[in-house]
Formats: C-alpha cells, structure tokens, sequence
C-alpha cells in the first residue's frame, strides 16, 4: 500500500525525536497504521543539524512553504513553535489539501477556532495530541476513551518546569529564585523561563482540555492565570504541615452558569495522588459522570515522549485519511455545530477554598478581629494554625484555611484584613481545592 508520505517542519528536539522513533519502530507503526509512515522531506533553518539526523535519508530544504506546497506530501508536522510562520504554514498546508499534526499548544490556543473552522471546510485532519502534557493521551482520553461522560472538572499539572522548581522549594526550603536557578542549569527551565513561571504554557493547554472536556469554542483571552514568581517557601512549608502541597494547576469546571478555567498554585491535600506528582512530571485528572475520577500520568515534555504522542497522530490520520470527513472524530470532541456557547467565568466568580497567612502583632483581640471581618463576608474558617511567637518577637504568623467561598467574597475580606492594625505585612492568599471524588 501507498506509504504515507510526512513534511517534517523543525527538527530540533522534538522534530529529532519524531523522526528516530519513527525510524527505529518502522515495522511496528506500519502494522499499526495499516501502511508505512514516511518522513519524505524536513525543513529546518539548520541544514546541518538536519543532515546529520536524517543522513540525507529523505528531501531536505530550509524554505518550510515549499514542503507545504509539495504535491507528493501527505501529512505537514509542524514542529517549529510559537504563533506567527507556524500559523501561516498550518493555514497554507490545510489551503493545499494537507493533513496537519502540531505540538504547538501556544498556535492552538491562539488561532485553533480559525484553524480548525479552515481543516473542516477542506475536509482534512488537525491532530494535536503532542500539544498538551507531552507523552500523555489526554486529548485522546477526553475526546475518545471518555466520550460517553459528562465531564464534571479537570485539574492538571501540565508544565513540568514549575513542578519541578515546587518540589525544591519544598523540599529544600530554598526561596524560588535559587531554585529557578538551578532549574536552568540542569536544563529543567529555559534561558528565558517566562512562559513556564508565569502560567502561560500551562493556560495554553488548559484552553484546549476546557474547549475538548466541555464542547466549548477555544477561549484564552478569557482565562485565569497566575504564576509561581510570588510564592514564598515558607508557604510550602505550612501548607505541608497542615497536610497539603502546592501545584501549580490547571483547572477547567462545569458550573450551571458557566466554566471555570484557571491556571495558579494551588494546596491540594497529601493523600491525592496528584499531589504526589513530583519532579518534572505532569499528571491530569479527570472526573466525569459515569467513570468517576481517572488519573492520566507522565512524561510531559522531552524528545522521545513528545515524538510518542506526534506519531500516534500520525497513525490516526493514515487510518482516517480516506473516511468521509463528516464521520471523523471532531477536532474538539463535539460535532462543530454542537458547540455550547456557555461563558468564561471571570475569576471573581470561581469558586474554592482559600489560604491565608497574615503577619500579626501578638496581642488580645487580634484574631478575633480577623474571624469577624471573615464572617461579615460570610467566609467559614476550616482550620487555623497560629505559629508559636519567639521570645520578644512581638508578632506571629497565623495561617487560615476557609472553606468553598466566591473569590470575590475572599477579595472583600482581604481588602478590610490588609487595614487592620495588627496585620504588618501583605496578607498572602493561595486556593485550595480538594479534589474529591
């Protein structure tokens, strides 16, 4: 049978993992796919490092259109990254007929309502699980394995370079800079970390696990994100000794008025296995109606667990190339005209537990004062932990954990527990979720 005939855009690290595994597991793919998968041209801006994988195994170029114009290619991967030449070469590959495969989460959650409205008029495939958590198949758990649920919430940790530098912290008792610091150095974070630290990779992928989990138009203007720049070790700790950890976590919920999409750090109790993700690791879990809570754990990045997931899109699309198009599985999981048009809640509505820690001078009718100002709002406290003052100290950290509340609710308290006179420093604020079920 005819192979299926692969444009490989980038082959950095994943782009040279893709094409090593594809190499190496020829024979088993084939079995798999129903006919060979063949990488038969690679662009990338360095021939060189191209050559050197590839031995001149297949057409190399460093003009990317080329390969998306070529009539012989079947499938484009596009691995280049970001969301200026990666968009226009997804929009020109679907022009020319082409099946696209991406793990470039940050393209999708950007244009994927435009991309994917342009693959279903030219009836080709988009493919994207290499996009969110690296090795993991959790676009195809949400989208396939859990079709006949009713998706509830997902909770994720789904950049590995925050776990890691979390699980230092709290390990290590190092404030976040040192930390971050050597997560550059052993190649954990980027030169330029931002877009690990501050959430946004995270939200990229939360974006597109809301849109599949909920049947919902990708939305990542509207989501919450908060990053891991601002924690202090300190709250590692306490949160450790009133039974809970800090992740940064992704988290998308179906409410009656809307979704909840969400990207911050989080205490999330001890005894959760996801709590126990450690490391590098990602992990997502998924709680739905008729299955109740699963688990799906992994590698979340690095060259031959990314490559995994490009190629299993790959053995999809030469499995469904030659179906009707209308009987494929959706891009988003529900058929395009049954999109639900339910709204993006601003973060003022979320609704969680909270943890606080104030500084307060150790004197009568202090904590009193700060129990009153969390009733007016009608905040119900779950657990107080008051540290011990040293000798002539003179003041002492108390820590609260409230019980489900409105943000908006937590932020009026805030404002009114920030004015008062025993409280001398900023009131630090974490959520809370316990993940039941």
């Amino acid at each position: 049978m005819k192979p299926v005939n692969v444009g490989l855009l980038g082959i950095g690290t994943v782009g040279g993992g893709t094409y090593t595994v594809l190499t190496r597991n020829a024979a088993e793919i084939a079995r798999r796919a129903g006919r060979p998968i063949r990488i038969a041209a690679v662009a990338d801006r360095n021939p060189e490092r191209a050559r050197e994988i590839t031995q001149n195994a297949c057409k190399l170029t460093d003009d990317a259109f080329s390969v998306v114009r070529d009539p012989e290619i079947d499938v484009v991967v596009e691995l280049i990254g970001g969301h200026g030449i990666a968009r226009e070469l997804a929009l020109e590959a679907i022009r020319h007929g082409k099946h696209v495969v991406t793990a470039n989460k940050a393209l999708l959650a950007a244009y994927g309502n435009e991309i994917f409205a342009a693959a279903r008029e030219k009836g080709v495939i988009v493919a994207f699980e290499a996009a969110v958590a690296g090795g993991i198949p959790i676009i195809k758990a949400l989208r396939e394995g859990l079709a006949a649920n009713r998706i509830e919430w997902v909770a994720g940790i789904i950049n590995g370079t925050t776990n890691f530098i979390l699980s230092e912290m709290r390990d290590k008792g190092l404030p976040f800079i040192e930390v971050l610091r050597e997560a550059q150095r052993l190649g954990y974070a980027e030169a330029d970390p931002a877009f690990d630290i501050l959430g946004i990779d995270a939200a990229h992928k939360a974006t597109l696990i809301a849109s599949i989990a909920f049947g919902i138009p990708i939305q990542l203007d509207r989501a919450y994100v908060e990053g891991i720049t601002d924690l202090e070790a300190i709250d590692l700790k306490y949160a450790e000794q009133l039974g809970y950890r800090v992740k940064l976590l992704a988290l998308t919920r179906r409410r009656a008025d809307g979704v909840e999409l969400r990207v911050h750090p989080t205490l999330v109790p001890a005894r959760c296995l996801i709590a126990n993700v450690e490391g590098a690791m990602n992990a997502v879990l998924v709680k739905a109606d008729a299955v109740g809570a699963t688990l799906y754990y992994g590698k979340g990045a690095g060259a031959e667990p990314t490559a995994s997931a490009v190629i299993a899109d790959l053995v999809d699309v030469a499995r469904a190339a030659t179906t009707d198009p209308h009987n494929r599985v959706p891009h988003l999981a529900f058929q395009s005209d049954q999109l639900h048009d339910l709204p993006i809640l601003p973060i003022a509505e979320a609704e969680t537990a909270f943890y606080l820690r104030l500084a307060v001078e150790d004197k009568p009718g202090a904590l009193a004062d700060i129990t009153r100002l969390l009733a007016d709002q009608s905040i119900s406290i779950d657990a107080i932990l008051q540290r011990e003052p040293e000798a002539g100290e003179g003041k002492t950290d108390v820590i609260i954990l409230t019980h489900v509340c409105r943000e908006k609710q937590i932020n009026a308290a805030m404002s009114g527990l920030q004015g008062l006179a025993a409280v001398t420093e900023r009131v630090t604020r974490l959520r809370l979720e316990t993940l039941e079920g």
